[in-house]
Order: C-alpha cells, then sequence, then structure tokens
C-alpha cells in the first residue's frame, strides 16, 4: 500500500476514534450526574483499576505497549474527571517537586492542581474543603518513611484511596558555572538519596535542607547555589544539568498516597493501612500483631513513631495485603483490638506495583 494510501487509512481511523471518544465522554457525564445526584465520589479508584485493567487485557495480542496505553487511558479519563466536575489535587508545591508528577502521573493534566508549602497543609486543604484530594509522600525505597506525613495521620478523619509509586531521578542543576557554587540546596530526604555522589563530587560545600526540590531549584535560578532537583523543575527554572541520575541507589522510587474522605471499594487486589498503639503489657506487641498471621493476612510493612503523648509511647503504622470490609481482614482487625489501646483504620485502597509503566 502506498504511503499517501496508509496516511489516509490514519485519517479516517482518527475520525473514528475522535467519534468514539467524544461518545465515550457523553456516557462519563451521565454518570457524573448520576454520582452526584446520589452523593458519590466523582473519582473512584476502584473503576480507574478495573478500567486500567480491562484495557490491559484487550491489549495483550496488540502491538501499542502496556505503558503508552495507560498513558493514553489515563488523559483520557482525567478530561473525564475535569468536565464532571472541578476537580482539585492539592500537592507539596511548588510546581515540578516530585510530588507534583505524582499527582500528575496519577490524575493526569486535565484536572485542577492546588501547589502548597508543606504535608500538613496537604491535609488542611483536603479537610477544608480546599481540594478534594490530596498528594503526599510517605516512604522512599533508600532513604524509607516520610514521616512528617506518618504524623499527620494520628490527627486526621482523612482516609486513603489510592497509591502512588513514582521513580525518581535526581540532577544537579545550577544557573553558575560549578566553580561559582556556595551552596547546595534541597529537600532532605533527596541529599541521603544522593549523598555518596555528593561527596565524591562535591566535598566541602554547605548544604541547605528547605521544603521541596523545586523550591531549590527556583532558589538555584536566583542566585549562586546548586540544587539537587529533577529534570523536570531544571527545565522549569531554566538550570544547566550539572549532573544526571545522581542518585545512589538504582531503582530509586517513591511511593505516595491519594488522601481523601473514603477509602476505595473492594477490588479483589487491594491494601489496607493501619495504626495502632498496644496496650502497657508483656508481649502485646506480638499479640497485636499474631492475628494478623492467625487470619493468614500478608503484612507488607511496620513503621513506629514516638506517640507524643507519652515518653517511650510508639505507635505502629502498618500496611498488609487485603480491604477493611473482606471478612478475614474483619476477623483480624477483631482480634488486633483486643491488644490495642488505639486502633485506626488508616484507609484501604487497590494495590499499585512499584513501577507504574506495569499493570
Amino acid at each position: 500500500m502506498s504511503l499517501e494510501k496508509l496516511r489516509k487509512k490514519i485519517d479516517l481511523l482518527d475520525e473514528e476514534l475522535i467519534k468514539r471518544l467524544n461518545e465515550r465522554i457523553d456516557v462519563v457525564l451521565e454518570i457524573g450526574k448520576t454520582k452526584k445526584a446520589n452523593g458519590g465520589e466523582i473519582y473512584v479508584p476502584s473503576r480507574e483499576k478495573a478500567v486500567f485493567d480491562r484495557v490491559a487485557a484487550l491489549n495483550e495480542s496488540g502491538s501499542l505497549p502496556a505503558g503508552a496505553l495507560k498513558a493514553i487511558y489515563r488523559e483520557i479519563m482525567s478530561a473525564a474527571l475535569a468536565l464532571e466536575s472541578d476537580l482539585k489535587i492539592a500537592y507539596l508545591g511548588p510546581p515540578a517537586t516530585f510530588t507534583h508528577q505524582a499527582a500528575r502521573q496519577k490524575f493526569g493534566v486535565s484536572v485542577g492542581y492546588s501547589p502548597v508549602g508543606s504535608i500538613n497543609e496537604v491535609f488542611s486543604a483536603v479537610e477544608n474543603g480546599l481540594a478534594d484530594y490530596g498528594v503526599v509522600p510517605i516512604e522512599n525505597s533508600t532513604e524509607g518513611a516520610v514521616t512528617h506525613t506518618y504524623d499527620q495521620f494520628t490527627s486526621t478523619s482523612l482516609k486513603i484511596c489510592a497509591e502512588i509509586y513514582l521513580p525518581v531521578s535526581l540532577c544537579l542543576v545550577a544557573s553558575v558555572p560549578k566553580e561559582e557554587i556556595a551552596s547546595i540546596c534541597s529537600k532532605q530526604e533527596a541529599f541521603g538519596q544522593c549523598r555518596k555522589w555528593l561527596s565524591t563530587n562535591l566535598s566541602g560545600i554547605e548544604f541547605t535542607a528547605v521544603n521541596s526540590t523545586a523550591l531549590a531549584a527556583e532558589m538555584a535560578s536566583e542566585g549562586n547555589c546548586a540544587a539537587v532537583a529533577s529534570p523536570l523543575a531544571a527545565e522549569l527554572y531554566g538550570l544547566e544539568v550539572m549532573g544526571e541520575n545522581i542518585q545512589d541507589v538504582s531503582g530509586n522510587t517513591t511511593r505516595f498516597f491519594v488522601i481523601g474522605r473514603k477509602s476505595s471499594d473492594v477490588t479483589g487486589d487491594d491494601k489496607t493501612s493501619i495504626y495502632f498503639g498496644v496496650k502497657d503489657k508483656p508481649g502485646a506487641l506480638h499479640d497485636a500483631l499474631a492475628a494478623l498471621k492467625t487470619c493468614g493476612i500478608n503484612m507488607s510493612k511496620i513503621e513506629s513513631r514516638p506517640s507524643k503523648e507519652k515518653a517511650w509511647e510508639y505507635i505502629f503504622f502498618v500496611d498488609f495485603e487485603g480491604h477493611a470490609s473482606d471478612p478475614c481482614v474483619q476477623t483480624a482487625l477483631a482480634e488486633l483490638d483486643e491488644s490495642c489501646a488505639v486502633l485506626t483504620v488508616m484507609g484501604s485502597y487497590p494495590k499499585e506495583k512499584p513501577n507504574p509503566e506495569e499493570y
């Protein structure tokens, strides 16, 4: 077939695609009206997962890469969300932070975004109705837990409704030559993720911790400091990249939570996050965790934080497989509660794979 005929074939396919996409949007808008009439949430993580899983299955014998198909449907669904409602997502700003990138990976480019100055402000924005959902970092594969986020969950009624995994690529960026760099600024966690590279290549230069990698990039654009930031931040602020992929560990990934007013519905492939404080008696923590084992529940993470109520008293944060409404999970939580002074379900949500390109 000639090139001209192939292009005409593409034109006809594009016409059909546009027609079908608009038909899909019309149906979505009808669904949105029904959800609003019934007081339902516009963003439904369980339905999102079902759509992604279904289109992946439909594409098993197709030539389109799985990651590309997911990106296409992400933007189709983003446009639908924006048309259904003036959806607003709060995130730790300014623009081009890794949290911003994670939010866009989850919600696409069509919805509204609201950058705020701290993790606490993300929670406050959702609690006060200034945003529909928030995106916050929870842990990094190299540096571990983001303790500020964990601490916020002990004083909020918000729930985790989704998780996001974002591969992290860090760069050294600046607006001045290397010999003029007087200091390096970045988020404390970013310094920790590329400690070896910095000590080898820029030893003796002062480090300045700031609230975000994007803020560090903004500072680097205005002075003689360098920044550890993302390639997107370097592009946004017109900075020269002096070192690429400077993180010490390959495969460096940050996990984020989407927070909202409700947990996700059951998908059959879920996680649940809880926190609890045990009673002051021998073997209390062992007894508490034994409830999960007895019920055959796989615990994937445990983290402890000071309770801030009493010296040397701790709150334990646990992730495990399953949904809070599953009968076996309900049994385990009931047994767990017997050993606890406090027990709170932070949320149940669809389980994601650490590699966001996979299904």
